[in-house]
């Protein structure tokens, strides 16, 4: 099963796999592909013949974030969120968190780069699996404010606050170290240490398994979790308006994105900085 932005299989019995098929745009996320992942997702969980969904990328990475070109174009937003000032954060945060209210477990497989939009995706899946090569970040508070702030609660106060105040990202043993991700793994064995996973989740009570899915859910709910987000999508609504903000789109629109982004991270020498001198 497939379609142009994603790709389903089942590389084992009961498990449902789900590829982010935009791998000449590093997967970004347009409309069309959060909307494709999501209904997979849905359809899966409603499927008895699936006990456990994996998420992982095309190409060279997991996801390099929101689609920020002309890929929405003729595109409609995939699912209702209210309008008003916030919009935009509050429409992304209801579809990914959303993946906390399914039944079964979704695994992230993470290689490459998992920035902006494609770390807030990961980090709503129950568990996250990351290569060697893995970087985690967020570029984009280099000209904006995050829509899932998500840092604080997964890296820690301190590293949460380098990483959003100077949009650098972590590598895949970071990622485990800090606690974002469950284990890091040798790019050439992450798949199988993946379908590893999801063979033992297999073998509980799937009637169990989603109860307990909700066990670690609700107390991180409880915690504030789900309400600091939300909140944050207030901030994110406040970076909009910023200077920077205006400064950087006005940009774009007169030089192109790609120049835009490069002037952005030019002098932090990462990204596509990195990439253009390689």
């Amino acid at each position: 099963m497939s379609n142009d932005v994603i790709l389903i299989d089942e590389p084992a019995p009961q498990v449902r796999r789900i590829t982010l098929n935009r791998p000449e745009k590093r997967n970004a996320l347009n409309h069309a592909l959060r909307g494709a992942i999501v209904t997979a997702l849905r359809e899966a969980d409603q499927d008895p013949d699936v006990r456990v969904m994996i998420l992982r990328g095309a190409g060279k990475c997991f996801s390099s974030g929101y689609e920020l070109g002309d890929g929405n174009a003729g595109q409609e937003l995939p699912w209702y969120t209210p309008g008003g000032d916030g919009h935009w954060p509050r429409h992304v945060t209801q579809g990914w968190m959303g993946i906390w209210e399914l039944g079964k477990p979704v695994i992230a497989q993470v290689h490459g780069y998992c920035l902006a939009g494609g770390s807030e995706l990961a980090t709503c899946c129950d568990l996250v699996y990351v290569s060697d090569d893995t970087q985690m970040g967020y570029p984009a508070v280099r000209f904006g404010v995050p829509d899932n702030h998500f840092h604080a609660w997964f890296v820690g106060m301190r590293k949460a606050m380098e990483m959003m105040l100077t949009g650098d990202s972590i590598n895949g043993e970071q990622c485990v170290e800090l606690g974002w991700a469950n284990a890091c793994y040798p790019a050439a064995e992450l798949e199988q240490k993946v379908l590893e996973v999801a063979e033992r989740i297999k073998h509980v009570p799937a009637d169990l398994v989603q109860l307990n899915k909700r066990v670690v859910h609700r107390q991180m709910e409880v915690m504030g979790l789900h309400t600091g987000i939300r909140l944050g999508s207030e901030l994110c609504a406040l970076g909009t308006h910023q200077k920077s903000m205006h400064d950087f789109v006005a940009q774009a629109r007169s030089e192109g994105l790609r120049s835009a982004l490069q002037d952005r991270d030019e002098p932090f020498n990462d990204y596509r900085t990195r990439e253009t001198r390689e």
